[in-house]
């Protein structure tokens, strides 16, 4: 019997390590999710294309719902196009990697560092991508906005006072994001609030915590009515916000389901 060559003793191990790397990452649970969670959301036909783990979510209104505040084609670009391109991306990423079909998206961004070095960055850019707006289209609606209700208000009123105190901070720090990027606010299991922003399609789930909503200011999300106007784009906003959704997201972090 030809004794191994040392080219094959590194292939193997190699493959070792990677077989222990994968052991380690969680695979989805079963049953129904809490809002926002698991790998996606159905797309159009409601399928998913075989050898694809992640679709695009439907819209869960019109695209002329959030008129005169976000107008009917950049949802449709930003939807449509935008966010099609992450999921895309997404799925091209992984589909040589089989073994990572079965994990949700929170656990591909929360272990980012254990995924293959060749596709970890692709996994960050549209992974994040597909995450942050996944959530954004669920904590909007028509006939949006006004004061936040129920456990939402009373955490806002505890964790900032005034509710034009955490627009103020909220909309600050969108502002001040340099570039592409996004503001968000994060809750714990305990419901305290904060708000935080982040660089690109990067997501407070990298760092392993929830995100309770969060506002898109990547320019495509704005330029066609606000072209560089990223202030009055935040303050027209809030206009859109759909309370009882944010509220559903509140409650499933507070029982510790994983959401988007």
């Amino acid at each position: 019997m030809p004794m191994p060559t040392r080219r094959r003793l590194l292939a193997a191990a190699t493959a070792a390590a990677a077989a222990a790397t994968f052991a380690r990452l969680p695979a989805i649970a079963q049953g129904s999710p809490p809002p926002g969670s698991g790998p996606s959301g159905s797309g159009p036909s409601g399928s998913r294309p075989p050898g694809s783990p992640f679709t695009l979510p439907e819209l869960p209104y019109d695209v002329t719902a959030l008129e005169p505040h976000i107008d009917a084609r950049t949802m449709g670009l930003h939807h449509g196009k935008h966010h099609q391109t992450y999921v895309t991306n997404l799925n091209n990423a992984l589909a040589e990697h089989s073994q990572l079909h079965g994990l949700s998206l929170t656990d591909l961004l929360k272990r980012l560092g254990e995924l293959p070095e060749g596709i970890r960055t692709a996994v960050r850019d549209n992974g994040g991508g597909h995450a942050n707006h996944s959530m954004f289209w669920t904590i909007m609606g028509p006939n949006g906005g006004g004061e936040p209700t129920g456990a939402v208000g009373e955490a806002i009123a505890r964790d900032f006072g005034a509710f034009e105190d955490f627009k103020k901070t909220f909309n600050e720090a969108g502002t001040k994001q340099f570039g592409s990027g996004w503001v968000f606010v994060t809750a714990d299991t305990e419901g305290k609030l904060e708000i935080v922003a982040r660089p690109n399609q990067d997501t407070p789930l990298m760092d392993g915590k929830p995100v309770l909503m969060g506002n898109d200011v990547w320019e495509h999300a704005y330029y066609l009515t606000y072209q560089n106007r990223r202030a009055d784009y935040l303050a027209a906003w809030w206009n859109t916000v759909n309370w009882g959704a944010v509220n559903q997201r509140l409650a499933a972090i507070r029982q510790g389901g994983s959401v988007l």
